[in-house]
């Protein structure tokens, strides 16, 4: 069973148990707030329209906003107890345990262990340090997240590393930002663009979805990356120095109004996008 068609397949004893109904939960009280997309929604232009060949690899994204409760804190293991515990602010608390609720819920019904038996690795790829991005040990099915303001996501996909990221537009000093972020025909395509604040995070969401996949994080410099422009298919254009990875798959991701979000694949294949609210 493909990773897209485990998603949608949850059982009806799973989704009777209290965990499921929190799960439930969760997906209505995102939809009372004005979900990114009200249905689901498999895009087949996600990549240089070919997304319907029988090599496409799917890639399922999920949404929600940030919500807390026992039930979902009950799922959390001892370090991410402590973690959720050290947030000072609610709503980076309801930001975290929503991520890691999802996260488990989702990867439940795509391998069919228990969620509340799962183990993350944070093991990092490059170094032996224990910050990389989370993982399932002993599974083929990679996965990313990512929060802002009030919208969690979580892309996954089997056989493939992802990474997603998703920006809230802000008013932020956009000019000085962006000589960290872009490269330099990247800040000339950006000053002339009418919508610069929407330009940038979007730039910025691509790339750092990228970095994410990889592994690189911060400790490879954005600039070294050149994407498309933003009204453009997303494509990484170029990049310089020993962190370069290829092939990569970008998609844009539609988190709403006053967001920019996008997902990352390192894959040769085209990519079909099934996007969902929670």
């Amino acid at each position: 069973m493909s990773t897209i068609a485990a998603v949608r397949s949850a059982t009806s004893e799973k989704r009777s148990s209290p965990m499921f109904k929190s799960y439930h939960r969760l997906v209505e009280t995102t939809a009372a707030k004005g979900p990114a997309v009200q249905n689901e929604t498999v895009r087949n232009d996600a990549v240089q329209n070919d997304a319907s060949r029988d090599d496409a690899l799917e890639c399922a994204v999920r949404w929600a906003v940030p919500a807390d409760d026992a039930e979902m804190r009950a799922l959390l293991d001892d370090a991410e107890r402590e973690r959720y515990e050290r947030f000072l602010r609610a709503e980076d608390k309801a930001r975290f345990v929503t991520g890691r609720f999802l996260a488990r819920t989702v990867l439940a019904e795509v391998t069919g262990l228990d969620p509340r038996a799962m183990r993350f690795s944070t093991d990092c790829r490059l170094c032996a340090g224990t910050h990389g991005k989370p993982r399932l040990p002993g599974t083929s099915v990679d996965f990313s997240l990512s929060h802002s303001g009030d919208r969690v996501v979580l892309v996954l996909a089997e056989g493939a590393e992802v990474g997603v990221d998703v920006e809230r537009e802000s008013d932020r000093d956009i000019d000085r930002l962006a000589d960290m972020v872009l490269c330099d025909p990247e800040r000339a395509a950006l000053a002339a663009m009418a919508d610069r604040r929407r330009g940038f995070h979007a730039y910025w969401s691509r790339k750092e979805a990228l970095l994410k996949a990889t592994g690189h994080g911060l400790a490879a410099p954005m600039t070294a990356i050149r994407v498309s422009p933003p009204d453009e298919a997303p494509e990484v254009l170029a990049w310089d120095g020993e962190a370069a990875v290829a092939p990569v798959r970008l998609a844009d991701l539609t988190p709403g109004p006053g967001y920019a979000a996008a997902a990352a694949v390192l894959t040769g294949r085209p990519l079909k996008i099934s996007e969902v609210p929670l």
